[in-house]
């Protein structure tokens, strides 16, 4: 069956396109006019901050989104988006637009949107059968890095031939579009949860917190934990390189370099993703090792390569190992992990990791006030190969056999231990 034909998936599909669209538009547009309003790096710091706390604690949101109605949230979502993004021209044309202004804006846009992603998720198998929920998935997969690959670039050329307030006036009417695609999607009645449970809220947060506590358990009583302490290193150094980008981008050629860098990190981590399958059949711990030393090769050479255009090449190519080792680490977690405990691990992982981000990202356009933005980005490579270090120190970590012979003993995960509670439970 041709998933296309399915009006409702459709539908879904091209509000989730659009959105991306839209949100590609608005992180470039909001990083370049804080940089601009602003003066300095710190504030790009300080908006990416604010834009990436949010993801950080997205985990709060899912007990509202497993109980409010899907099609509701996402168009409400859109339009609040909508309105909101129309703030910044407003001001700008009144000519009481200040830096203050956006630096409010961006974290209540980047808030209302992690009501979306996860209600777009929880629609689709409500929309398709198991046997083409894995096309779904591809097809939203496939939507989300190459929507990320072309607007980053062009939404970086357009900043510099219209200007980002205007681009501003585009996001909004892309989220409007966007709230009307979600407005034609009908999903089974049956399903639509409308779940009125008064101390739901209440019990799945405190559920929550309980399998949070065992997630943690498990990932610091094995080597998952040691993976993470250089996974947090790594994601602070990836944090503060976005939050200089603007202002090295500006020191050698201006918005659309800037677009260029942001068109090359998407290009490489969807190239290593493709290449993943190859990748996996080397050595986990080897591959890693070098891989994650190479990349933080490349990456200092693209920040200090005098050609911007070679140096966004080296950027790029510098994301493929990142990209491959990132879909390759998760598959290993899916294996080694008993599936009944395998979401709060997840959560552990992701969070820890991704709130590491925000901070770096306040850390490095805090520096790249003091000192050169060139240099921080080039000192952020040096996260990767932190990471590498991390590898090479931890001797389970190194000796890490190709993906397919991975098991939990490796890790040191007793898969009965939990398998058996969660039955008993």
């Amino acid at each position: 069956m041709n998933i296309i034909k399915n009006r409702s998936f459709f539908f879904l599909l091209l509000g989730r396109i659009v959105t991306n669209i839209g949100d590609s538009i608005y992180y470039v547009a909001a990083m370049w006019l804080v940089y601009s309003l602003g003066g300095n790096a710190f504030y790009s710091g300080l908006a990416g901050f604010l834009t990436l706390l949010p993801v950080a604690l997205r985990f709060i949101v899912g007990p509202f989104v497993d109980r409010w109605q899907i099609k509701r949230t996402l168009i409400i979502t859109q339009i609040l988006q909508s309105i909101l993004i129309l703030v910044i021209p407003i001001f700008y044309y009144l000519d009481i637009l200040t830096v203050q202004v956006v630096l409010i804006v961006m974290p209540i846009v980047s808030f209302i949107e992690q009501f979306a992603y996860p209600s777009q998720s929880k629609a689709l198998p409500l929309l398709l059968s198991k046997e083409d929920l894995v096309k779904g998935n591809a097809y939203f997969s496939f939507a989300y890095q190459g929507i990320d690959l072309v607007f980053n670039a062009l939404s970086g050329i357009l900043v510099a031939l219209i200007g980002a307030v205007t681009l501003y006036l585009v996001d909004s009417f892309t989220f409007a579009i966007a709230a009307i695609c979600f407005s034609l999607i009908k999903l089974p009645s049956a399903k639509e949860s409308k779940n009125k449970n008064n101390a739901g809220i209440k019990c799945a947060m405190v559920s929550y917190f309980s399998e949070l506590r065992e997630g943690f358990s498990i990932v610091f009583r094995s080597i998952l934990g040691t993976f993470l302490i250089g996974s947090v290193v790594a994601n602070f150094a990836i944090g503060g390189a976005l939050a200089v980008l603007p202002a090295f981008a500006s020191q050698n050629g201006g918005s659309e370099i800037y677009g260029f860098y942001l068109a090359a990190m998407s290009t490489g981590g969807l190239v290593g993703a493709l290449l993943s399958s190859w990748m996996g059949k080397l050595k986990v711990g080897y591959f890693s090792i070098i891989s994650f030393s190479f990349s933080a090769l490349c990456w200092i050479l693209a920040a200090i390569m005098p050609w911007p255009t070679l140096g966004a090449i080296f950027y790029g190519i510098a994301w493929i190992p990142i990209g491959g080792t990132n879909v390759i680490v998760a598959s290993a977690i899916q294996t080694v992990v008993p599936n009944e405990v395998l979401g709060r691990v997840n959560s552990v992982s992701g969070s820890m990791g991704t709130i590491a981000m925000p901070i770096g990202s306040l850390a490095g356009g805090y520096f790249a006030t003091v000192t050169s933005s060139t240099l921080i980005f080039a000192l952020t490579g040096l996260g990767l190969l932190f990471l590498s270090i991390v590898w090479i120190l931890h001797p389970r970590l190194r000796t890490l056999p190709i993906a397919k012979d991975l098991t939990p003993e490796l890790f040191g995960i007793d898969p009965v231990k939990y398998s058996v509670k969660e039955n008993i439970n």
